[in-house]
């Protein structure tokens, strides 16, 4: 198992000025950072690369769609940029030294119809996802689909229908980003439902039901890491929770209030809180 730990905890920008902050991620003990991807950012992908090198540190990257870049619209030419971003930021993962890419790659972020998905929707993101995964395939990048809760997309929320865009896009790159935030919401049982889709998982966001320090809430951690340890997963756990964020993003997640003290506490207590309960499930 691997520790990491998404940059979003502190900023969505990702360049010299976070120097410091991947040595100190380094010395707390996790093994990678999450970066937030775009086509615009970071900004310096070799010297980003150059310092996560130095520092031994793996690293995964996140992206959101933007609306104009939405891979579900009726609009044929804003899918066509859907597409078009998701094979940048392939690219900017496999330059980055990443790979694995997550996060909900589907749809844009908060875009809401008002009716429930379609099947022309899906066959537009299978299609869309299709070739984003050969891409990826070619660049040595994993693409993981991260199924979110109601109030964030309308399109994929359940990790059953996760699992069911992964079938029909049929690519063996492409699996499962489980997040315990939005499986808190969305699915009955979690630990339960996680596990009716365990050969599909590649990768795990660790956040609280809250969205704050993993651990202080009442997400079923035991239950979640039991199943992982008895299917055999062997990937990431990767905290991505707020402690204070920034507006856009602070927008974005419907977040009015502070998480954590610091995205230092959050991040130290997170990980030591993850780490002892694995050992205590028989993690190693």
């Amino acid at each position: 198992m691997k520790y990491g730990v998404n940059t979003m905890v502190w900023t969505t920008q990702v360049g010299a000025k976070q120097d410091p902050l991947f040595a100190r991620i380094k010395k707390w003990g996790f093994d990678g950072v999450e970066l937030f991807l775009s086509t615009d950012e970071p900004a310096n992908i070799p010297a980003v690369r150059a310092t996560l090198d130095r520092l031994e540190l793996e690293r995964t990257t996140c992206v959101v769609l933007p609306r104009h870049a939405n891979l579900v619209s009726a609009d044929a030419a804003t899918r066509a940029q859907g597409v078009e971003f998701l094979m940048k930021c392939v690219d900017r993962t496999a330059d980055l030294g990443g790979k694995l890419m997550c996060g909900p790659l589907y749809a844009g972020l908060g875009v809401m119809t008002g009716s429930r998905r379609t099947e022309k929707e899906w066959r537009w993101a299978v299609k869309a996802l299709r070739a984003a995964a050969a891409r990826a395939q070619k660049r040595g990048v994993c693409i993981c689909l991260e199924p979110l809760n109601r109030f964030e997309t309308y399109f994929v929320n359940t990790l059953e229908d996760a699992a069911r865009l992964v079938r029909a896009i049929g690519a063996p790159n492409v699996k499962i980003h489980f997040d315990t935030f939005h499986a808190n919401i969305e699915e009955q049982h979690p630990a339960k439902s996680l596990r009716a889709v365990a050969k599909y998982v590649g990768h795990v966001h660790i956040s609280e039901n809250d969205r704050g320090i993993p651990g202080t809430g009442h997400t079923d951690w035991t239950g979640v890491l039991k199943v992982l340890k008895q299917t055999g997963y062997d990937g990431w756990l990767t905290i991505e929770s707020f402690a204070q964020p920034e507006p856009a993003l602070a927008a974005a997640a419907a977040i009015w209030r502070d998480l954590a003290p610091t995205g230092d506490d959050l991040a130290r207590q997170g990980l030591r809180f993850t780490k002892n309960l694995a050992r205590k499930v028989g993690i190693s």
